[in-house]
């Protein structure tokens, strides 16, 4: 769909919408640069949660004596709670207003950070930490669909690319931000500070939102679909769970159960969602329209998200641990080894509108094979280097995987969304960052469960080769698939 179509999609759900008494959307709503950097914050924090606890979970373990199934759950709780509430967040966002949910989210967000900052135990923590990935559910969808209601042509094309190089940048920097609390014990806060840290930012969030963020809804609401939120949950919670708690648990019955139950959930779900549609009843549209995965942007570009999100999860995971237990580093050391990524990736983010313009979907594909060679140095650096690896050993090579990483996430991103009408704006993004966060928790339980298993038994380096052995399928697989991703012009 044409730049000027979609801008004309925008004028007219806005202009149709039934805005609430007090105060009234603008009938032409656009983001200024304050609003897009106060969405950007939304969009940085929880990708930020998601992997600061990485290199803090020795303090926390240390503390609350947590062992190992609790601290996956530390992890695992916060990103299942986050990808099964996605696509809901991302509807009830069209429903009551973008800017409506985004406040409600960051308000929420702040308050579970704060509740697991003072989690008196490992149980309490989990709890605050589940109900902290809900809170990021309903305020993340918002800031993609505001983007994709508030802009057009070039303006959307840098908004996209600063959405998708903040949420890159904030995956790295989230650990290097881990490092360096952890590392400074603010007021004797240690491992606390990494979440009591993102209260006072949430607060200022909130502020600028109210003034900065223009809000926009579905031209026509509908109402939720209950039995597609239930069965999709089911869906992803029967498939992450097990995964996530099964190696550390030592797979009990219950675990396989939920596996079995799986396959059943995701086939429901797409059942109900075929028939829900075809029956177009009054009021009633499906929590994700298969109508939307036929557009080939969508699925062309969720095809590429899955490999690259799936490896990408994994490997931040095993690489704090490799970094802090393999080589002994402390938790600041680790964190500032991650800096050459996050500036290669960010620089490359910001690039990318002008390399898309000009190669297209060849500057995917580009992006792709410089991240396979930046994972090849990563594994070459760490097997013959391990004794003087160090804080600085695989930093080129990082340096390298972050370039490939920021010229492919931001253009998978933009061509995701290119089609999506601005009605179905929250649903669309809902259903691209579920994709891409139930994939990089999947990750982290897939290839973080087959290092963890195969150090025990062969050493710690060894365990990193094949890990990352099993990365680079992942890679040549993103390779295959951004080679059918849509030209510009088709």
């Amino acid at each position: 769909m044409s730049d000027t179509r979609i801008t004309s999609s925008t004028e007219a759900a806005v202009a149709a919408a039934a805005p609430h008494p007090s105060p009234q959307p603008s009938p032409h709503p656009v983001l200024t640069p304050l609003g897009l950097f106060t969405v950007l914050v939304g969009a940085a924090l929880p990708m930020l949660d998601f992997f600061i606890v990485n290199v803090a979970l020795p303090a926390i373990d240390h503390d609350l004596h947590a062992g190992p199934a609790l601290l996956e759950m530390v992890v695992g709780g916060y990103g299942v709670a986050y990808a099964v509430l996605l696509v809901l967040g991302g509807r009830l966002g069209d429903t009551v207003g973008r800017r409506r949910l985004f406040l409600w989210g960051t308000a929420a967000f702040g308050v579970t950070s704060v509740a697991c900052g003072l989690a008196p135990g490992a149980w309490e923590l989990v709890i605050a930490r589940i109900a902290q990935g809900a809170a990021s559910a309903l305020m993340l969808p918002q800031v993609l669909a505001t983007i994709q209601a508030t802009t057009s042509g070039a303006a959307r094309a840098r908004a996209l690319s600063f959405y998708s190089g903040t949420s890159g940048v904030a995956a790295s920097v989230g650990q290097v931000l881990g490092g360096v609390l952890v590392a400074a014990d603010v007021a004797g806060s240690g491992w606390r500070s990494i979440f009591l840290v993102n209260a006072p930012v949430a607060a200022v969030a909130l502020l600028l939102a109210g003034r900065a963020v223009p809000e926009t809804r579905s031209a026509r609401p509908t109402r939720v679909d209950g039995l597609g939120t239930v069965l999709l949950s089911l869906s992803l919670v029967s498939l992450l769970v097990p995964l996530t708690e099964g190696r550390a648990t030592g797979w009990p019955v219950w675990s396989w159960v939920l596996l079995a139950v799986f396959p059943f959930a995701a086939v429901a779900f797409a059942v109900t969602e075929r028939r829900l549609e075809r029956s177009g009843g009054e009021g009633r549209t499906p929590l994700v329209p298969p109508s939307l995965l036929r557009v080939r942007s969508v699925r062309t570009g969720l095809a590429v998200l899955v490999p690259f999100s799936l490896g990408w999860g994994g490997f931040m995971f095993v690489l704090a641990v490799v970094l802090q237990e393999g080589l002994r580093l402390g938790p600041l050391a680790a964190g500032l080894s991650l800096v050459p990524m996050c500036v290669t990736f960010f620089a490359a983010s910001l690039a990318c509108p002008r390399l898309f313009s000009r190669y297209g979907r060849r500057a995917v594909t580009a992006g792709a094979l410089v991240q396979g060679a930046g994972l090849l140095g990563v594994a070459a650096a760490f097997y013959w280097g391990w004794d003087a690896a160090g804080l600085w050993g695989p930093c080129v090579a990082l340096a390298v995987q972050g370039l490939g990483q920021g010229l492919l996430l931001p253009l998978t991103l933009r061509t995701v969304l290119s089609e999506v009408p601005v009605a179905q704006a929250g649903v669309g993004s809902g259903v691209m960052v579920t994709t891409q966060q139930s994939f990089m928790a999947l990750g982290v339980a897939t290839l973080g469960s087959l290092f963890l298993s195969l150090s025990d038994a062969v050493g710690m380096r060894d365990a990193l080769a094949v890990t990352l052995g099993v990365q680079l399928v992942t890679v040549v697989a993103t390779v295959l698939l951004t080679l059918r991703l849509p030209r510009p012009n088709d």
